[in-house]
This record gives C-alpha cells, sequence and structure tokens, in this order.
C-alpha cells in the first residue's frame, strides 16, 4: 500500500526522496511527507494528495536552505488506515521532542493499549494514527542509542511493520525493520537508500539487500548492519537488480494501464520463454523444485490469492482437472488460515500474488507450510517476501505492472498455471500427441492476443455503451465464468460503474431481477461445450429488453447482441486470456470516457501490504 524511501549519503537527500516517491505513485496512497534532520529537530514537509503537492510546499517552505543541503532524510506516501487523509495524520509521526521522526507502513494492531499507556505518562496525540504511537514508544526509550530504541519499542508491538527510523541527534544514519512488510535497501556509490519497492531504487543502483521479518538494520552512507531485536548479527546476501527503469515509463500510451495491456503478447512470451518443450509436448518449470516421482504423489492442489490473482486461481482449478486430472480447489486467501484448512504432505499449495507480498497470501503461505504441504509461489516481483518464503515455484516475468488494476498480472499468471497443467498432465496419463497440440496452442498466444488489441478502436465504441449506465452485468459458464469476474472487477475498479460477474447459470436463481430494460450485459459466449447454453442466458436477457455485449470465437454468430467483440479461435482453456483482454480494452474505454483517473482509482492500493 503505503511507500517509503530514505537515503543518507553524500547528495542532496531532497531529489531523491521526491523522486523516489513518484515512483512509488503507483501504489496508491493519499496524503504524502518528509522528514530532514536539523540541529535539534527534525524539519517536517507534509501534503494531502499527490506527492505534486508535496514538491511544491517543499519550494515554497521558508527553510529551503535547510531542505537543498540536507544529505539524509525519509520520505512517505499514505494510505489511510487510521485517520483521515490529513496533514496532522501524514507521515512522517514524531516522538514527543520532536527529534525523532518515523515513517511506516502497516498496522500496530494494539497501538490502543499503548496509546493510553503514553497518555498516562504525559503525551499528547496531534494525530489519529497507530504510527504516531510508535514513534512515541520510541522516544520513550531513546537514550543516544536509537537501534537500541526501535528494538525495545518493537518487542512491545503487535501487527505488521515496514518502518524507517532518524534522529536529529544522529543525522548519519537510518534504523529500519520489516515484519509483515517489505522493505528493501539499495547500496549506492553515493550513499545508501532504504525503500519499500524496487521501484523507487532502481534510478539510484542495482544492488539490493531484501531484508526478511525480524530483520533490524542500521544504514549510513557507507555502510549496513543488520541484526535482530535481539541485536543478533544477521546476513542477508546482495541482489543484483535488472535495470527496469525504462519499463516504468509509459512509453507514448496516455495511461499505464492501456501500455500494460498492449505489452500483454511481450509479457506472455517472456512467460513461455524457455518453458516449452514443443517437440516433446511438455513444459519445463526447474524454478518448481519438484522431482517427477514429488509431482505424482500430489493428490490435491489448493490454490490460494486475493482479487485479480483468485480469478487467475478459478481458471486454474479448471486446468488442473480437465488436463491433469487432479482435484483442484480455490480457497480465498484471507479465510485460508482461519478455517483450519485440512490439507497435508500429499497436496499442493499454489501461493498467486503479483506483488508477492500480499499479506493474506504470505500468512496462507506460512498456514501451508506449518501443516506440511507442498508449497509454491507463482509471483511476479523477484525477491518478493512469498518467493524467499516459498523458495521455489514460477516467476511471471510479466515486467513491472504500475497501473493498479492488473492486466498483465492476472493474464501470465493464467499462463504460468497452464505451463504448471501441462507440466503435471504429462507426467501423469496426458498423451504426448495432446501435450503438443496444447504447447503449441500456448506458444501461438502472443499472436492471438495481437488479433485482440488490433481490435482497440472498434472496442472504444462499443464502451460507449456501458457508459454512465447503473449497473453491468458479466456473465460466462466454464473458466469463462471467472473471465467474467476479472471482466466485472476491472470496471468496477476504474470506472467507478457498479458491475457484477454471475456464472451464467446463476441468472435465474435471483440476479435477473435486477434486469431492466437497457441494462448492459456483457456475455462471454466463444466455442466450448456449453456456448450454446451460455447463449440461451443471453437470450433470457434479451427478451427483458437488455443490451447484449457479446465476447465471440471469430466467424460465430450472437443474433440480436447490440454490439460483439470478437476472439480468435483456440480451444478454451487458451482463450480465456484473449478473451480478458479485450475485457480489459473495454473497460478501460469506458473508465476513460468516463474521465476517471484509471492508473490510481480512488481507495485503491497496488499491493495489500495489511491484512
Amino acid at each position: 500500500m503505503c511507500g517509503i524511501i530514505g537515503y543518507v549519503g553524500s547528495k542532496a537527500a531532497v531529489p531523491i526522496l521526491l523522486g523516489g516517491l513518484k515512483r512509488l505513485e503507483y501504489r496508491g496512497y493519499d496524503s504524502a511527507g518528509l522528514a530532514l534532520p536539523q540541529t535539534d529537530t527534525m524539519l517536517a514537509i507534509k501534503a494531502v494528495g499527490k506527492v505534486s503537492k508535496l514538491i511544491e510546499a517543499t519550494r515554497q517552505h521558508p527553510n529551503t536552505a535547510l531542505a537543498e543541503s540536507s544529505t539524509s532524510g525519509i520520505a512517505h506516501t499514505r494510505w489511510a488506515t487510521h485517520g483521515a487523509p490529513t496533514e496532522s495524520n501524514a507521515h512522517p509521526h514524531f516522538d514527543k521532542s520532536q527529534r525523532l521522526a518515523l515513517v511506516h507502513n502497516g498496522i500496530i494492531e494494539n497501538y490502543r493499549s499503548l496509546r493510553q499507556k503514553l497518555i498516562a505518562l504525559g503525551h499528547e496525540f496531534k494525530s489519529d494514527t497507530d504510527t504516531e504511537v510508535l514513534a512515541r514508544l520510541i522516544g520513550e526509550y531513546y537514550q543516544g542509542d536509537l537501534r537500541l530504541a526501535v528494538a525495545s519499542a518493537l518487542r512491545q508491538v503487535e501487527g505488521a511493520y515496514g518502518i524507517a527510523v532518524m534522529s536529529a541527534n544522529q543525522p548519519g544514519e537510518i534504523i529500519v525493520a520489516r515484519k509483515g512488510s517489505p522493505l528493501v535497501l539499495g547500496i549506492g556509490e553515493h550513499g545508501c537508500l532504504v525503500a519499500s519497492d524496487t521501484a523507487a531504487l532502481v534510478a539510484h543502483t542495482q544492488q539490493v539487500i531484501y531484508l526478511d521479518d525480524g530483520d533490524l538494520a542500521k544504514i549510513t552512507a557507507t555502510s549496513i548492519d543488520i541484526t535482530d531485536l535481539n541485536q543478533t548479527p544477521i546476513d542477508r546476501s546482495i541482489k543484483q537488480l535488472e535495470p527496469d527503469a525504462g519499463a516504468i515509463e509509459k512509453g507514448g500510451y496516455e495511461h499505464f494501464m492501456l501500455k500494460e495491456i498492449f505489452d500483454q503478447p511481450e509479457a506472455i512470451t517472456n512467460t513461455l520463454r524457455g518453458r516449452l518443450d514443443l517437440a516433446q509436448g511438455k513444459s519445463i518449470l526447474a524454478g518448481m523444485g519438484t522431482s517427477t516421482r514429488d509431482l505424482a504423489e500430489i493428490r490435491r492442489i489448493v490454490m490460494v490469492g486475493c482479487g485479480t490473482s483468485l480469478h487467475a486461481a478459478m481458471v486454474g482449478e479448471f486446468a488442473f482437472e480437465d488436463l491433469a486430472d487432479l482435484h483442484a480447489e480455490v480457497q480465498q486467501a484471507a479465510e485460508f488460515r482461519y478455517r483450519n484448512p485440512l490439507i497435508d504432505a500429499q497436496d499442493l499449495v499454489i501461493a498467486i500474488s503479483q506483488s508477492g507480498e500480499t499479506a493474506d497470501t504470505l500468512a496462507a503461505v506460512r498456514e501451508a507450510k506449518e501443516k506440511g504441504a507442498l508449497v509454491l509461489g507463482l509471483v511476479n516481483v523477484v525477491g518478493s517476501t512469498i518467493a524467499r518464503e516459498t523458495g521455489r515455484g514460477v516467476y511471471l516475468h510479466a515486467g513491472p505492472e504500475i497501473s493498479v488494476a492488473s492486466t498483465k498480472g492476472f493474464t501470465t499468471q493464467v499462463t504460468a498455471l497452464l505451463l504448471m497443467a501441462l507440466k503435471l498432465a504429462r507426467g501423469r496419463r496426458m498423451s504426448q500427441e495432446r501435450g503438443e497440440a496444447l504447447a503449441k496452442s500456448l506458444a501461438q498466444l502472443p499472436d492471438l492476443i495481437r488479433s485482440v488489441l488490433a481490435q482497440n478502436d472498434a472496442i472504444a465504441q462499443v464502451a460507449q455503451h456501458l457508459v454512465g449506465q447503473e449497473h453491468i452485468f458479466y456473465l460466462g459458464r466454464g473458466p469463462f465464468h471467472p473471465v467474467a469476474l476479472e471482466g466485472a472487477l476491472k470496471l468496477k475498479e476504474i470506472s467507478y460503474l457498479h458491475a457484477e460477474g454471475y456464472h451464467a447459470a446463476e441468472l435465474k436463481h435471483g440476479p435477473i431481477a435486477l434486469l431492466t430494460p437497457g441494462t448492459p450485459v456483457v456475455v462471454l459466449a466463444p466455442e466450448s461445450p456449453v456456448r450454446d447454453k451460455v447463449w440461451s442466458n443471453a437470450e433470457e436477457c434479451r427478451a427483458r429488453g437488455a443490451k447484449i455485449i457479446a465476447v465471440v470465437t471469430e466467424g460465430t454468430e450472437a443474433p440480436g447482441a447490440t454490439a460483439v467483440l470478437t476472439i480468435p479461435a483456440c480451444e478454451p482453456l487458451i482463450a480465456t486470456i484473449p478473451a480478458t483482454i479485450a475485457l480489459q480494452l473495454l473497460a478501460y474505454h469506458v473508465a476513460r470516457l468516463q474521465q476517471c483517473p484509471i492508473d490510481q482509482p480512488r481507495n485503491l492500493a497496488k499491493s495489500v501490504t495489511v491484512e
């Protein structure tokens, strides 16, 4: 959710901090702020709204000379949890003396009881946040050793945190710690950095250290010292980042979302690269780290995820059952550990998360490991917490996804799940001939997608039928049911129109009561064994005055449809991907016509790192 950037070195800190916040804007936020050390206090500059407002506030600050000369500081973009988006609630927050400053991602669950103890000690709080409680608690322990004070305070904390702390008395160091909220350290030529996301670091360094839960680090201009809360030294290896700075630019597109929709042929090519053996009709997924015998012993697959990743898992459920003859099920990650799941050593649990940091999915990973299951990660971000905690799985290689509404994240997740299903199927009872046909179809995916992208202008015209509507229905069956859910989610996220995805057969069991003349119904009816049944459901809607927006296979009819989107002929599991891309374009153009802030929709964050 929120973004953290900190720097200590020999260069001016403010441009680095503000530039880092700009690169973290995609994560979603509603206020921003920074803190810089001065002689006896920390200078704070805050603003409600976009980082541009903070940049302007920094320019207009009466102490601009200090701001320009500071060579260390911390900064933050906040997504409101405790307290409204106001300047007083914006980070950084301070201790009682105003000499300590703190930025924080996460939630302090026991902040109320800690707050009452601090009030009893004479503290007067200036915000509604849980973060100010932590800042003041650290101040209570501070006696000249900032790292010791942070460790002492964190031993009393329940919840999740990624923090960076500075003291005006020690301007050349930043203390950082994480538990459940990601932090990464950067080793630069002119100093060291800390950030919640590598996107804030790539302009300054490609050498990074990923912190694990329980890590506490002191960073200076020339050193990084990592321990646990008990001051026991910890060794963390240095990783090399790919220089992806260009990938987080719009590249001439009006919005990141549109760019990322058009990135999908390349993204899926990267997901497939080196992973298809067309001659043998199988997939090669060394990252799964499993032997043929391990795979043969799997009796059930459980996929966990949230939001878009949950919908990808639902497509995967059909793939594993239809292709690999394996029982598969999907569980919402937030419910997984609380329902005491029945899993054992013969279960394969696949944790799906674009960011690799989704808090609920990470909790599910830990629960599954505790119960002895084989756990794989399906993530996009290299070095993310889920990737490191599972130790095995499949990277998506989709490249950075900046728009809050996931597009290439979903399609590469489905592609990776199809690769995994093919691997399991060929290791069980799928024939080589059938495997060759499926592998060939997967290899053709980038071209299938290009044929949908070529219809962009036509889809923009269809979007006019949805603009300003009170309700929009999306219908699908089989693997197209989760595509309907994902299509409705995309429209809700970025256009603020109410849309719902339904299983087409459920229409008569209640939702049809909501239909009124003129209501748009997006019907997913590509070629499949149940295509005729889906179209019967569409006719029921049309008979009640609904406008049918049909998604069908090229060359097939959609009698009575108000508008038609076509996808190329391919087998149903493969067709879920081009069908999804057609709906992504539809949602994009509706939001554009509604003049919505497409890349940063209200109230949403890119990575949900709290439960």
